[in-house]
């Protein structure tokens, strides 16, 4: 730009301008995450939901706004104990298990985040007892009371102290 104006002794007087005219800049980014999210622009974890502003220089050194609009979805978990006699199958994700311990089922929640199902599980196992007995004319088992006058193969099921089956076999 110039501006020409008379000096004192009525010459022109031009003064001339270079101008370089820089611009601001702002960015914005919507997110959504599970849990957290570490926003890249300024290296912050943020556990809640919420509209974020990271002010900077740009490279033209004038004034640079990133705005986040942050959405924050939640994981879940769940915890259950059963007990079971010699196999379990947990509703959660159909897997029958034999012995006791601990276990996790992860799946999706209805928010997209993980669900982590835990099962503290214990088996208790059925016992079993067999006894071969020879007499004359009839015979009274003690496991049931009964008393039998012919030979055969013969059970008997009670509940063990685990509160499983306990058969026992003549």
């Amino acid at each position: 730009y110039t501006n020409t104006t008379p000096n004192a002794a009525g010459c022109d007087n031009v003064a001339t301008l270079n101008l370089t005219i820089n611009n601001s800049t702002t960015s914005s980014e919507s997110v959504i995450a599970c849990d957290t999210y570490t926003w890249a622009a300024n290296g912050q974890t943020y556990t809640t939901g919420g509209t974020y502003t990271n002010p900077t220089i740009n490279a033209a050194g004038c004034p640079n706004v990133a705005t986040l609009n942050l959405t924050i979805n939640n994981s879940t978990t769940s915890t259950e104990s059963a007990t079971a006699c010699d196999t379990y199958t947990w509703p959660a994700n159909g897997t029958v298990y034999t012995a006791s311990g601990v276990y996790t089922n992860t799946t999706t929640n209805a928010a997209g985040c993980p669900n982590v199902a835990t099962l503290n599980l214990t088996i208790n196992s059925s016992t079993t007892s067999s006894e071969t007995v020879t007499t004359c004319d009839t015979y009274t088992w003690p496991a049931n009371g009964t008393a039998y006058t012919a030979s055969g193969v013969y059970t008997n099921t009670t509940t063990n102290a685990a509160g499983c089956d306990n058969v026992a076999t003549l």
